[in-house]
């Protein structure tokens, strides 16, 4: 089996998941010959009606990956989801439960060495808890999928500006008590190392306060003085190029301007409300921090846009486009490592 491929689970067969899917397959310079979708097959036949192209995929079932799978892009049918059974752009059970399964089949995909990076097409979270009562979001799910080590963090990515948040999934009256220098400290680091597996060298990165104004003096909150502060400076001893707390009213325009490669925010929103404004239909979200990169679109299932045929590829394209990048850089690190390695042994006789 080709190990440069990417494993591609189709997302929420009620939004514009589907149609996605099948644009990319029908498109020379998103399918490359290195696709390993997982999903059912008519779920993706509904999209190519919805797109309105016609696909060529060679189709086998899930126990092909036991084995060796065709060269070349190939759906894996996993002949769970009827169409019919969805009601088209409304969260249900039976559409969570196959994009979770489509995803967890993704996910070991990689962490079986079989692909170099892992796509989905956009999930709905609340058709996912519908069918798995304990989902929070694709972090945790990741983590007990493929028994992780460590947790990754989420990215948002435009050619402008990279995003990094602290905390992510979680209400906005517990942003504060989740905040550690620890936590700040261990984000920068693994963004770091991420934006440099990315090919920026030591990257620029602007802190967002978490209060207005930075806590102006302690008169808006000690959290900025207190945990930034302190986690920003371990940052710049270890030489991070890292800069704040700087107030998150300006720390993203002074990132458009150049000054910074990435923004660090502390909540989900406090970034992507900017990154969205900036990008919509170009923005990637970058699960990172695990063997392999893990890539999406940035928006949503577009519920509202379902099966119209007119939803935008241009996040998806991108997307692909850093998984295969990331991809693979880790496997050319991968690879020098392991010549590395085999020098050092044989020095040592």
């Amino acid at each position: 089996m080709q190990q440069s491929r990417i494993a591609f689970a189709i997302g929420d067969p009620a939004g514009i998941s589907p149609e996605l899917s099948a644009r990319i397959l029908a498109d020379q310079d998103a399918n490359r010959g290195d696709l390993i979708v997982i999903g059912d097959e008519r779920v993706l036949a509904l999209g190519a009606r919805q797109a309105g192209v016609t696909l060529d995929v060679p189709v086998v079932s899930r126990d092909a990956l036991e084995g060796d799978l065709p060269d070349g892009t190939v759906l894996v049918d996993m002949a769970n989801c009827d169409p019919d059974d969805v009601p088209l752009g409304e969260a249900s059970m039976e559409g969570g439960r196959a994009a979770l399964e489509n995803f967890a089949t993704a996910l070991r995909v990689g962490s079986a060495g079989l692909a170099k990076a892992v796509f989905f097409t956009p999930f709905n979270k609340h058709a996912m808890r519908l069918a798995k009562a304990d989902y929070v979001d694709e972090i945790g799910f990741i983590d007990a999928t493929i028994e992780a080590e460590r947790s990754g963090r989420e990215f948002n990515v435009l050619d402008e500006v990279w995003n990094a948040r602290v905390t992510s999934h979680i209400p906005l009256r517990d942003v504060a008590g989740k905040l550690s220098v620890e936590r700040i400290y261990e984000s920068l680091k693994l963004t770091t190392e991420v934006m440099e597996g990315a090919g920026i060298k030591r990257p620029r990165i602007g802190v967002a306060a978490l209060n207005p104004h930075a806590g102006d003096g302690r008169n808006f909150g000690w959290e900025d003085e207190d945990i930034l502060l302190p986690a920003v400076q371990r940052a710049q001893e270890e030489q991070m190029a890292v800069t704040g707390p700087i107030p998150s009213d300006t720390v993203f325009v002074r990132a458009i301007r150049g000054e910074f490669d990435a923004v660090m925010t502390m909540y989900h929103d406090q970034g992507q409300i900017a990154m969205k404004l900036l990008g919509f239909d170009r923005g990637v979200t970058l699960i990172a921090g695990y063997p392999f990169p893990i890539v999406t679109p940035a928006h949503g299932t577009a519920y509202d846009i379902a099966g119209k045929g007119i939803a935008d590829t241009g996040a998806s394209f991108n997307a692909l486009a850093l998984g295969r990048r990331l991809g693979d850089r880790i496997a050319s690190r991968a690879v020098e490592e392991d010549a590395g390695t085999r020098r050092y042994q044989e020095a040592q006789g």
